[in-house]
């Protein structure tokens, strides 16, 4: 088995392993970054053909490469999405060894730095960037028994309509994803039902800016998450179709039935709570409240942007709301597929580090672990709501870059022996 060195070892090769790459090499830090699969895997792999990014080109993007044959205020597909970190790690960041798994990491014995296992080899190293993202293990409740003639897949397994079975579909989770895959599915004819659990609801443009220029002039990229286990919000937007507002109206009138969140299943029957039209009210006051707060942006600022008065017309609630379903029999109702799209969980089983709280998180401050020499990149509100963004993340690496800079200092101070002899001899004598 070979046994390799290095200053530090970046695990992972999506947006944020590539970010941290650009940074360690900008200061000269000797590092490795290894991929069990592709350069920005998940972009390829994990995602459904359609999929385009929630954020235009000019903002969802690093600062130092734009995307080349995309206009600004274009929603980039994913397979150029990939393409475009491809390219960008070839320019600016070190060597990416792709088809490298990492099976364990542990402490260095007696001395500092960790032991990496590999599919390749053993690496140790002074400083571990865990930049494996925050798409890791899909979560899929265990609601629904395996029932036959019934699938079950997770967002990430979806590709299209045509690869489902014939049939109605639930989706489960009115997300980013969850509102696209149920919309698309919908567009191709399928009887579709969309379960919607609490969530925020921006605007996608409000007075010719894009929602995500309003979240940075209004300071909402800087927002910190209040406490440890409220980090998570499921916020509807998209950049489909050109981008544009998810309006859970809009999807019921189109031929969408909404329903509450999921709750258990029966004899064949699923059960949703009463909570939808609560949920659909919030989702309504959150995107009235940024609608409110940009306006008053603009008359503070004198700003030349035109109103927008119908974006303020809400649509009458759909009788599935104002009456909604609290059962639906899988068989009468034609179900033939669940996709879930209930996000992830992260996986850490092959660290044997404390770096982790009780309940198995990782315990850092803007990604400094408590174990020195341990990071973490690419988790949501890692620093801030942008964290899980493709520019927030290039910054995040950057704060980790500069803090390895500044303790590698620190590791290489040795006192100068001459000075400590000539205090010694200055010192005064006592009696």
């Amino acid at each position: 088995m070979t046994l390799e060195t290095t200053d530090t070892l970046v695990i992972g090769a999506g947006q944020a392993g590539i970010a941290m790459s650009e940074h360690l090499t900008r200061r000269g830090i000797a590092h490795i970054v290894v991929e069990r699969g592709r350069i920005a895997e998940s972009w390829r792999t994990r995602r459904w053909d359609s999929l385009v990014a929630n954020g235009p080109a000019w903002h969802d993007r690093f600062p130092n490469m734009e995307f080349e044959g995309h206009s600004p205020d274009e929603f980039v597909g994913k397979e150029d999405i990939a393409a475009y970190f491809e390219t960008y790690a070839e320019r600016f960041a070190g060597q990416v060894r792709s088809g490298v798994e990492v099976t364990a990491l542990a402490p260095l014995e007696g001395r500092p730095g960790y032991r990496a296992d590999t599919s390749e080899g053993v690496v140790e190293a002074q400083n571990v960037v865990v930049a494996t993202g925050a798409f890791q293990t899909p979560v899929m409740p265990r609601i629904v028994p395996e029932t036959a003639g019934l699938t079950q897949i997770h967002s990430c397994d979806y590709r299209n309509p045509g690869a489902l079975p014939e049939g109605a579909v639930l989706v489960v989770g009115a997300g980013s994803s969850g509102a696209q895959i149920a919309e698309e599915l919908m567009q191709a004819g399928r009887r579709v039902y969309l379960s919607v659990g609490p969530h925020d609801r921006p605007p996608r443009s409000y007075r010719g800016r894009d929602f995500v220029w309003w979240l940075g002039v209004l300071g909402k990229w800087d927002k910190q998450a209040s406490a440890p286990g409220t980090e998570h919000v499921t916020i509807a937007v998209s950049g489909a179709h050109g981008g544009r507002t998810v309006d859970f109206r809009r999807l019921a009138q189109d031929g969408i039935t909404l329903v509450g969140r999921t709750e258990r299943c029966a004899d064949g029957v699923l059960s949703f709570s009463p909570d939808l039209e609560r949920n659909i009210r919030r989702g309504d006051e959150n995107y009235l409240s940024i609608l409110d707060e940009a306006d008053a942006y603009v008359t503070r600022n004198g700003l030349d942007l035109p109103p927008e008065p119908s974006a303020r017309a809400l649509a009458a609630m759909p009788a599935c709301v104002t009456d909604p379903l609290t059962e639906l029999d899988m068989e009468a109702a034609g179900l033939s597929t669940i996709i879930w799209a209930t996000g992830f969980a992260n996986d850490y089983g092959w660290m044997a580090v404390d770096a982790f709280d009780d309940a198995g998180r990782p315990d850092h401050q803007r990604g400094v672990s408590r174990a020195p020499g341990i990071y973490f990149l690419g988790l949501p509100w890692l620093s801030g709501r942008g964290s899980s963004f493709i520019w927030g993340v290039w910054h995040d690496a950057k704060y980790l870059a500069d803090h390895m800079q500044i303790q590698a200092g620190y590791r290489a101070y040795r006192p100068d022996p001459d000075a400590a002899r000539s205090d010694a001899r200055a010192a005064p004598r006592t009696a």
